[in-house]
């Protein structure tokens, strides 16, 4: 008798279905098929830095790694030393008190750090406030924990802020997080202290946990601003922050979130289940990365500063304008009317230029007519860019 074969019968689990590949995963193979081709397509797409950490960084990283005692698992919540590294720096440069023992949390990325924070208060059929234009894996993961999606629109015309007489006048039964941006990503708007009152001022009248996604503070900007500030702001809020963008440490995966003590036991129980800890000589190196001087900060915004003016003269050759407020490492630009959606504008240069670049549509709809530019990469390739982008255009 002929046995069946049930393989093909199989399915993934409908959180699966609920959710598309990653833009950037799927792109970026497209990209490197053209690279296959001869293309030689400038990535001006994803905003990881090609700078190294300090050279003190990279020093302790190697030190630490020749001692034979330290390749083992780690803390699940993270050594002493990074977690004092992590306070002190939000003393430092934030002004905020935090308990290294029972307010910080060590992350591998801040990206996990959101999938830790939702599996940890989302129950299926809760509320999540998601900004549109906002980074997709608020969206993404959200849906992966059966959430509903909530979403308020960011606009240009008021600077990129949540409006709060519309917030207030929209059904929040049932809304658990908000998750915001600031410094914002992708539009570059910056934090400033009154929005972060109103944030903490909503978050506690209405019950709804408020999570700042920080990891731009430093980055062509020079008042690195934390909601952690604001007074009571711990009861009710979480702030994620990376070494990601502030040390170009992209690859290194290291991060942290910050909330009162109860937050974070309930955060560790998610990720003790998820991770065993990360490797012991990063998180000495990352410890000293923290230790960088104001100089050191200056000296990346100096390389940023010039990129900017460059990115911003490719901007303009396409017709797009944009806001030099602007701070974080892309820019944000919105495309001219006669030209079309940004998906489309994004698209030509890519294949008719060999140079890729992020259309808005991606973060949602509110971003369909802009497009960004990462300023993660050498000033030749930004020039070779706007030379390729100029000749299209002529």
């Amino acid at each position: 008798m002929q046995k069946v074969n049930k393989a093909c019968e199989i399915a993934p689990a409908t959180r699966v279905s609920n959710v598309q590949e990653y833009y950037f995963s799927k792109k970026l193979q497209e990209v490197a098929r053209m690279n296959a081709a001869g293309k030689n397509v400038i990535n001006l797409g994803v905003g990881s830095p090609d700078l190294p950490p300090s050279e003190q960084t990279i020093e302790t990283l190697c030190q630490h790694a020749h001692h034979a005692g330290e390749h083992g698992y780690q803390p699940y919540i993270g050594i002493p030393e990074l977690r004092k590294g992590f306070t002190d720096w939000y003393h430092r440069w934030y002004g905020v008190e935090l308990n290294p023992q029972t307010e910080i949390l060590p992350l591998i990325g801040s990206k996990e750090g959101v999938l830790h924070v939702s599996m940890a208060f989302l129950n299926p059929g809760d509320r999540v406030l998601i900004p549109n234009p906002g980074y997709p894996t608020y969206t993404s993961v959200s849906k992966l924990v059966g959430a509903e999606i909530v979403p308020y629109n960011l606009c240009e015309e008021t600077g990129w802020m949540p409006d709060f007489e519309t917030l207030e006048a929209m059904d929040l039964t049932g809304v658990k997080i908000m998750w915001v941006n600031y410094p914002n990503m992708p539009t570059g708007a910056n934090a400033t202290m009154e929005l972060f009152e109103k944030l903490v001022t909503f978050g506690l009248k209405h019950g709804i946990i408020i999570c700042n996604d920080n990891p731009y503070s430093f980055i062509l900007n020079d008042q690195p601003l934390s909601i952690l500030s604001v007074p009571g702001a711990r009861e009710i809020c979480i702030e994620m922050n990376s070494m990601s963008k502030s040390h170009n440490m992209p690859g290194w995966r290291i991060a942290m979130l910050a909330t009162n003590a109860r937050f974070i036991h309930w955060i560790l129980k998610v990720k003790s289940n998820v991770d065993s800890g990360q490797f012991k000589p990063m998180q000495y190196a990352a410890a000293e990365a923290l230790n960088a001087p104001k100089e050191w900060y200056e000296s990346m915004n100096r390389v940023y500063a010039q990129r900017r003016r460059l990115a911003g003269k490719i901007m303009k050759a396409l017709g797009c304008r944009y806001d030099e407020a602007q701070v974080g490492m892309f820019l944000w630009g919105r495309v001219p009317d006669h030209t079309g959606n940004a998906e489309a504008v994004a698209d030509r240069i890519l294949y008719n230029a060999n140079v890729f670049i992020t259309p808005g549509f991606i973060f949602g709809d509110q971003g369909e007519k802009y497009i960004r530019i990462s300023l993660c990469c050498p000033e030749e390739t930004l020039k070779e860019a706007l030379r390729r982008v100029v000749m299209l255009q002529n």
